[in-house]
């Protein structure tokens, strides 16, 4: 299932969980667990995301009796946009008492384990624990990072090298395996200029310490099942990591010059005032031994993950690799058939879907069993795969995650002229050697097979992940709303359900507002560290910046401070549109009781959305702050009053109300 972000108007796309598709929290509560999940849950339509619902498609909604966590991709580890059950809510403290999400998280989930034990210790649990560690933002206190100095300095090829051979010597890939070649449009090591090899050393090295971080706070709540004497009992499934390493293309002078001129150099990296991840060719290096990363379903890079389960009274310790072909949809059937259960055909009076996947249980004592899965699709945004009885046949697509741009693959793709790959997994592990020419007929067997499943499964058309994010971007959600009327201490709106400010959205703002003497503090504002709008005030002065993904800061302020007393402010953001671009630009003015006070000029916009978590707020900012002026102030509220803020959109000479098409750069 696509999030609602990317969801298109076909069957299979509507980034909608119904209610034929039971949640294994739903069916497990109707047999008394306690249930909960904790962490990233990005499952919830972005247009439910009120204070007032609907509530159906939140954790509590889909079988959960408790949620702490965010809802979205992704999140600040440092000021994450938090909720408990449907409730939005701030984090317990702040940055600079040492807070991090993950930590949180974890103490959350121990308490929720101290709680059923205490209250109901008849009641099992079932609990979903998914820190936002490792996905991006890369957000760890430096003396984790640090530990890592050093470690990565040989670079990526020769780390990848390393890393295949630490596998082979501890059994962790076949004999077989072979180490693949690096793709030739990520960049090599040898050509990383010497001045930016410490950024991109950087880099890693907090991603490292992140890594363990992460598993630290995983430890702790496995620590907490042995101090309840529960830990013998209970069924544990660790997945490592996501669907293959995430990366950024690699712009790294434009970062080292942010960093050093915004934030004082490489110490920033891993702090609550950048937004960093790895670049490709440390993601390439990190999948050793496959080809690609993650956002491709062709290879194993973007789709193999390692995965753990213990039940110590159950599966007897064995270190021996389980090597048979399985996929995240066996982890539900493994659940049930471990705790005695069928998957239900009716739940709560809905005829429910048959249940996909295989049980992994046949594995737990026996390495060597025979694999019970025969078939498996795999796409995402075009990019596609197919396994069956040992074979894989798969497409690239049309795009390579890591090259920026895709502009010409983006205008010439045709699935239909997709050049298919085919790969005989019994002898190849790692997916090195391409057999299509030798073996025409078995591609086209293959290309049928996936047919069939894609049918089966509702992936149809192909590439219609593609739809919303990159060829109709008017598409997304968004409220249907023209013009609003926003009072002070309205906060934590989400971005697509308040007025929309970037790319294609020129908007005329009216603001009532009573200015104190030498007032400071947010009007209003959307976004932030990874990108946003805000409106402030700072010692009289009126400021309005647009920031686009950190690298492009746009300031302008009022040429005098403000009269105290009642002002009429208007802010008028005009986006000019005749030219087919990725980043339109746009001229914002100011205008106080009439008189213009300032003008700004955006060179560069956001295009879809300023950031994955963050929201609106009227009257301050809170979580990360949009601005560096008051990022030591958060969340800056304002100090004088807000009558009414309005705001409608409105058509400048060029403008057409929605983003450009995708097309024309990737």
């Amino acid at each position: 299932m696509l999030p609602k972000e990317c969801a298109a108007g076909f069957p299979g796309y509507t980034g909608t969980i119904p209610k034929s598709a039971a949640t294994v929290a739903k069916v497990l509560s109707g047999y008394g667990y306690d249930t909960a999940a904790f962490g990233k849950w990005h499952n919830t339509p972005v247009d439910n995301l009120f204070k007032t619902g609907p509530f159906d498609q939140y954790p509590t909604g889909l079988g959960f009796s408790y949620f702490y966590g965010f809802i979205a991709g992704e999140t600040s580890q440092y000021e994450p946009r938090l909720f408990e059950n449907t409730n939005p809510i701030e984090p317990p403290y702040t940055p600079e008492e040492g807070y991090h999400l993950t930590e949180d998280l974890a103490d959350q989930a121990v308490k929720f384990i101290r709680n059923n034990r205490a209250l109901t210790p008849d009641r099992p649990f079932f609990i979903y624990f998914a820190p936002g560690g490792t996905h991006g933002p890369h957000h760890v206190h430096s003396e984790w990072a640090d530990k890592y100095k050093g470690k990565f300095d040989m670079g990526w090829e020769k780390l990848r090298n390393i890393t295949f051979q630490k596998q082979k010597a501890m059994g962790w890939i076949p004999d077989i395996a072979e180490l693949t070649e690096m793709d030739p449009t990520m960049e090599k090591w040898e050509h990383i200029p010497e001045a930016d090899r410490a950024f991109q050393l950087r880099l890693v090295e907090v991603y490292a310490g992140y890594l363990e971080h992460t598993d630290t706070q995983d430890g702790k709540v496995i620590e907490e099942l042995e101090r309840q004497g529960l830990f013998n009992n209970t069924l544990v499934i660790y997945i490592l990591g996501d669907n293959g390493e995430n990366m950024l293309p690699s712009t790294a002078q434009q970062q080292i010059a942010v960093l050093e001129r915004d934030f004082g150099g490489l110490s920033a990296l891993g702090s609550r005032h950048v937004d960093n991840m790895y670049h490709s060719s440390w993601a390439w290096a990190l999948d050793t031994p496959f080809k690609s990363t993650k956002l491709v379903a062709a290879h194993f890079g973007g789709t193999r993950t390692p995965m753990v389960m213990s039940w110590p009274k159950v599966i007897k310790h064995d270190p021996t690799p389980r090597s048979q072909f399985h996929h995240v949809s066996d982890i539900v059937p493994t659940i049930y058939e471990a705790v005695g259960i069928e998957a239900p055909e009716h739940v709560e009076g809905t005829t429910q879907m048959p249940l996909d996947g295989v049980s992994m249980v046949y594995t737990w004592n026996n390495a060597s069993a025979t694999g019970r899965k025969d078939s498996q699709y795999f796409e995402v945004m075009g990019s596609r795969g197919i396994y069956k009885d040992g074979w894989f046949a798969s497409v690239l697509g049309p795009r390579l995650p890591w090259a920026d741009p895709n502009e010409t693959r983006m205008k010439q793709w045709n699935p239909d002229t997709d050049v298919w790959e085919l790969y005989d997994l019994t002898k190849d592990y790692s997916q090195a050697h391409d057999l299509a020419k030798e073996m025409p007929k078995q591609v086209e067997k293959m290309k049928q097979i996936f047919l069939v499943e894609a049918t089966r499964n509702k992936v149809l058309p192909v590439g219609a992940g593609l739809w919303t994010i990159y060829y109709h971007p008017e598409d997304a959600p968004k409220s249907p709303l023209k013009e609003w009327y926003l009072y002070e201490g309205m906060t934590r709106i989400a971005e697509s359900n308040a007025p929309l400010f970037h790319s294609g959205f020129s908007s005329l703002a009216t603001l009532d507002v009573e200015v104190p003497k030498n007032g400071s503090g947010v009007i209003y504002a959307v976004g932030g560290t990874a990108g946003g709008f805000s409106v402030y005030m700072d010692r009289g002065y009126l400021y309005a910046e647009y920031m686009a993904t950190l690298l492009y800061r746009y300031v302008t302020k009022s040429s005098a401070p403000l009269a105290e007393g009642n002002a009429k402010i208007e802010v008028r953001l005009l986006y000019d549109m005749s030219k087919v671009v990725l980043s339109p630009p746009a001229q914002l003015t100011m205008s106080v009781n009439g008189t213009l006070v300032a003008t700004l000029s955006v060179e560069k916009s956001v295009r879809l959305g300023f950031d994955a978590s963050e929201t609106f707020d009227v009257g301050m900012d809170l979580g990360a702050p949009v601005s560096l002026l008051y990022q030591d102030r958060s969340p800056f509220k304002f100090t004088g009053k807000i009558n009414q803020l309005h705001f409608k959109y409105i058509n400048s000479s060029n403008s057409t109300g929605v983003p450009p098409p995708a097309a024309v750069v990737i």
